[in-house]
């Protein structure tokens, strides 16, 4: 057999370095001509559809186009000989070819009635080349023997994001957002702009977990703050709040606890079944039913887990931007905040590594437009001040910038766990010592509303589970 004949010989290889990007001088002297002959509605169009100067690829409309938005924005007449004059001042009339070229550009357009069909035609080609540009930087990055493939990939993903969110404008229209104040007024559960966690003393101080919200669950170890957190999103994915028809989704990255462990502590709390009995494989019928239920109705729950440890920061956002586009996750929690990564700042030292990594999460929660609950460590500080062990904003573990970054820090605290608490058992003086379900979540921080407030809850360490003290009767509901 002759090996010669089947082997198939490769195409040469078409570099597509040299293609011209793409673009329409037509087009674009379409959009230029009709604003010549309708200067004030054209360039109206042209800035709600968002087109730039950056949007023309011919440099030469590019400087008429930039001295045309000058003159819009300074409320000043537009029309040829303004527009004229304007380039004749600043000295590059002669660049663009004179007066001849600003009425060949008039000629070329004989009505500005087809202006919008022009300006997507830019807008479209300005598009393409944004495109081309963040390939063709991606492919350089991942050529760069420095960087690692997940630091790339991130890179690149943000790349492409930014344009995205670019078409979709970074301007609030006043008169939508006042409406939109209006009816959350007229609602009927008023005051709450977000979601609800389920507990209703945390919700009724800080008003729901807020959109673009970086909120700071902070504890020592063992202190129940993974528990608490895992309770709030079995709250919201089942719709466990006042007012909500159906749960909503919610993203949890894990980069301590395993999924299936996540799992495992969820069932057993919704089912009541200490989770140690599993362990032990010690299960009764009834536990048996109750457990088998649970997994029923956390079956219904839209609830999507990420147990990846080591992320670095930027493959965080890639994959919680994912999230948010495939699931439309309404709240991501993420445990915890010092098990990441901002490799590029880790040979500046883990504090200027922990900040980067803060304002990546903040910026996240601004960029998905979600609220974004982070756990976090404390430092031993409360453990050694002697007589006042109650955690403080300062006690923030490795950096500073937590304190900063964050629109609400939430210390957790269980007395009866405190070192210092041993001393006070039996001590009718300080109940709060003796009680081992209590738990009490201080609201350390609320850019956006009250602090320096208690919340009590009860906490069920064999079942993870918090409840609202009032919710059993062991304390009065607040406000009463």
């Amino acid at each position: 057999m002759d090996i010669k004949s089947k082997t198939t010989i490769p195409k040469p290889f078409t570099s597509i370095v040299d293609r011209v990007p793409p673009h329409s001088a037509e087009a674009e002297i379409g959009v230029l001509g009709a604003a010549l002959l309708d200067g004030g509605t054209v360039l109206g169009l042209c800035i709600e559809r968002q087109l730039s100067e950056e949007s023309f690829y011919v440099p030469v409309h590019r400087l008429v186009f930039e001295v045309m938005l000058g003159l819009y924005n300074a409320n000043r007449p537009l029309d040829i000989l303004t527009v004229g004059e304007r380039l004749k001042a600043t000295g590059i009339l002669e660049q663009v070819g004179g007066h001849a070229s600003l009425n060949r550009i008039v000629d070329a357009t004989p009505t500005a009635a087809h202006a919008e069909y022009y300006i997507d035609i830019v807008r479209d080609n300005h598009l393409r080349r944004q495109v081309i540009d963040s390939a063709r930087s991606s492919e350089r990055l991942a050529y760069d023997p420095v960087l690692n493939g997940r630091e790339i990939l991130g890179q690149a993903e943000q790349s492409f994001f930014n344009i995205s969110a670019n078409q979709h404008g970074q301007g609030q229209d006043w008169g939508k957002l006042l409406t939109e104040m209006g009816a959350i007024l007229d609602n009927e559960h008023r005051g709450f702009q977000g979601l609800m966690t389920g507990f209703k003393d945390l919700d009724q101080h800080m008003e729901g977990l807020k959109p673009s919200n970086m909120i700071v669950l902070a504890a020592r170890p063992s202190m129940g703050k993974t528990s608490l957190a895992m309770n709030i999103v079995e709250n919201i994915g089942l719709g466990r709040r006042v007012g909500d028809a159906g749960g909503r989704p919610v993203g949890v990255f894990s980069l301590e606890m395993s999924a299936m462990d996540l799992v495992k502590r969820m069932v057993c709390c919704y089912a009541e079944v200490p989770s140690n009995h599993i362990s032990k494989g010690f299960i009764s019928q009834t536990n048996s039913g109750r457990i088998r239920s649970a997994l029923e109705a956390l079956g219904q729950a839209r609830i999507y887990l990420d147990d990846s440890a080591g992320l670095d920061i930027t493959e965080l956002r890639a994959r919680a931007r994912r999230m948010k586009v495939k699931h439309q996750v309404e709240l991501i929690v993420i445990d915890y905040l010092q098990l990441l990564r901002a490799q590029e700042y880790a040979k500046q030292g883990r504090q200027q590594e922990v900040a980067q990594v803060s304002a990546g999460l903040k910026a996240m929660a601004k960029e998905l437009c979600i609220p974004i609950l982070v756990l976090s460590q404390l430092s031993r500080n409360p453990e050694t001040r002697g007589g006042d062990e109650r955690p403080k904003l300062s006690d923030l573990r490795d950096s500073g910038s937590i304190e900063q970054d964050a629109d609400v820090v939430l210390l957790l605290r269980r007395p009866s766990r405190i070192i210092g608490s041993a001393s006070k058992k039996d001590d009718p003086s300080d109940p709060d010592a003796n009680d081992p379900n209590l738990a009490i979540v201080e609201i350390a921080k609320n850019r956006n509303g009250p602090a320096m407030l208690d919340v009590r809850l009860h906490f069920d360490q064999d079942l993870t589970r918090f409840r609202d003290r009032a919710h059993i009767g062991v304390d009065a509901p607040a406000g009463s």
